[in-house]
Formats: structure tokens, C-alpha cells, sequence
């Protein structure tokens, strides 16, 4: 077998599976599924700092070989996740991460100032993709200045490994992780969702309350693919990849693309066991191609 583990920087994952926030919960809704033990680590839904609602239903969508959400951050809150729900995972043998967002900078510090305090959170992803409230709704992550002042203000409270989660609806996302790399981020994550619309023809409406919303899934791989390429070539710090991972095979793409880990997000509503699956697949594939750690294929495509 194979040597799986990988490096994050100072996050060391006993393999480089991951799940992507908003598509595990808090991880215990999959424990009757897969042992939770055998992730590299697990991402929570999106935190805030205060309770959010969510948009109105209808609010997600099918498309081929896809699918449209526009849940809009629905969760409890920080002092409700400190409270009630890390007492029941702080314990597992894997990292657990918490996804952070905001609408507005202090949004964002206080909430990781928080979260900064559990030792058993090694470490946040920052979705830098929320709109500003103070900048008429623009997505932090949509601007490098934007990008960089949240991240800046987060790494001054925040002492544990800070990965950033990135949009892909820019024009340079290389630019946008050149950016948070200069602010203090200790690696990035891409893609998010695109954004998308789905009409219902016959009656003529929107198919989500909100019009338009994140587009992800299979659909979606080819360009995530590209934004982990051009990303993984434009900076030092370790990326992660993830957007339309089904399977073994597409995890080892991101991987080669100089992924050193990966997410799986809608697949995961498809087939909750298909992150240990991915796991037994690339131990395949390394063990088929004569590789002894995992972190000989980083970045190894054959141009």
C-alpha cells in the first residue's frame, strides 16, 4: 500500500481526501454511511457569525449532470457550533475544518477569533466569495484588494492554518491567489461554485427564488480543473482542488494538475460513500503504477 499522507503546510491529512463545505454537514449525518476516521479531513458547513436563515424555497436546482443551490449560508451560527456541535466531533481521528464566511470584514475576524479558541479545529477555510455589504454586494473574492484585506485582517486573529476558498467567477483567479498568498494564507481551495440560472419553461419562472446560484458537480470539472492548473503554477503555498470530483479518476486529474489534495462535494449527495472510494481508488492507481507515496503524482501531468 501506498503512502498517502500529504502536507498542507503545517496541516499534515492521512490522505488527501477531503469534503467540500455545505455537502457533509457537520460530518455526523455520514457517520451510519463511512468511517469518518479514514478522511484526510472533513469540512463543515458554512459558519457565520451570527444565525442565518437562508433564502426562500425553492433553492436548489438539477441540471445535467449537475446541480443549482442557492441555500445561502443557512447554519445557527459560531456560539451555536461551539456549543452543540463541536463537543461532538472535536474527538474524531481526522481534522475537522470549519468554513467561515461573512458580510462583512468583522463578520469575518470575529468569527475566526472564535473559532481560533477550539483545539481541536486545526484549522478555517475562508470563503472569500460572500458579498460585501459594505461595497454594495461585490464578492470579496472578486477583486485581489478585496481578497487580500479580509484575508489580512483574519491572519492577524487567527493563529492555525488559514486556507482560502476561491471563486472561480473572476477573470484571474490566479491573480485573486497571488493575493491572499501575499496576505498570509497558508494554502487555497478552488473552485466554488459558478454562477448559473435554471427556467422552468412551461410556467416561465426562474427554477430557484434567488434567479441565479452556484452552479457544481460533474459539469463543472473541466473548469476547475484549469483553475487548479493555473493556480498551482502561480503560487508556493499547496492548493486544493475540487469541483466535479466523482471518482478516483478525477481526484488523481486534479492531483496531477498539482492539486496536493482535494475535495468531494456534490457526489457526496449522489453517493455517500464516494469519498472512501476515491481513497481505495488513488491507493489503486499508485500501487498499479509502481508509485510509493501519493506525493510523487503532485503536479506530475506530462505535458
Amino acid at each position: 500500500m501506498a503512502n498517502l499522507e500529504v502536507k498542507l503546510g503545517n496541516l499534515s491529512l492521512k490522505n488527501p481526501v477531503l469534503t467540500a463545505s455545505g455537502t457533509f454537514g457537520y460530518g455526523t449525518e455520514y457517520a451510519d454511511f463511512i468511517d469518518l476516521n479514514r478522511l484526510g479531513g472533513f469540512i463543515v458547513k458554512g459558519t457565520t457569525l451570527n444565525a442565518r436563515e437562508g433564502n426562500p424555497y425553492p433553492r436548489m436546482a438539477e441540471t445535467p449532470s449537475g446541480m443549482l443551490n442557492a441555500v445561502g449560508l443557512q447554519n445557527k451560527g459560531v456560539d451555536y457550533f461551539i456549543e452543540h456541535i463541536y463537543p461532538t466531533i472535536k474527538d474524531l481521528n481526522t481534522n475537522v475544518l470549519v468554513n467561515v464566511s461573512g458580510a462583512c470584514i468583522e463578520d469575518y475576524v470575529r468569527c475566526a477569533e472564535k473559532i481560533n479558541e477550539l483545539d481541536k479545529i486545526p484549522s478555517i477555510e475562508l470563503n472569500i466569495s460572500c458579498p460585501n455589504v459594505k461595497k454594495g454586494g461585490m464578492g470579496f473574492g472578486t477583486s485581489p484588494d478585496m481578497a487580500a484585506e479580509v484575508v489580512s485582517n483574519v491572519r492577524k486573529v487567527y493563529k492555525k492554518h488559514l486556507m482560502v476558498k476561491l471563486s472561480p467567477n473572476v477573470t484571474s483567479i490566479a491573480e485573486i491567489a497571488k493575493a491572499v498568498e501575499g496576505a498570509g494564507a497558508d494554502s487555497v481551495s478552488l473552485i466554488n461554485t459558478l454562477l448559473g440560472m435554471a427556467i422552468d419553461a412551461e410556467r416561465r419562472k426562474p427554477l430557484l427564488s434567488t434567479v441565479t446560484g452556484g452552479l457544481s458537480g460533474a459539469c463543472v470539472k473541466p473548469i476547475a480543473l484549469r483553475c487548479v492548473w493555473q493556480v498551482a503554477n502561480a503560487v508556493k503555498i499547496p492548493v486544493v482542488g475540487l469541483g466535479g470530483i466523482m471518482c478516483a479518476t478525477d481526484a488523481i486529474e486534479f492531483l496531477l494538475a498539482g492539486a496536493t489534495a482535494v475535495q468531494i462535494g456534490t457526489a457526496n449527495f449522489i453517493d455517500p460513500t464516494t469519498t472512501v472510494n476515491v481513497i481505495d481508488g488513488i491507493n489503486e492507481y499508485l500501487d498499479r503504477h509502481n508509485f510509493s507515496s501519493v506525493t510523487e503524482i503532485i503536479g506530475a501531468i506530462n505535458k
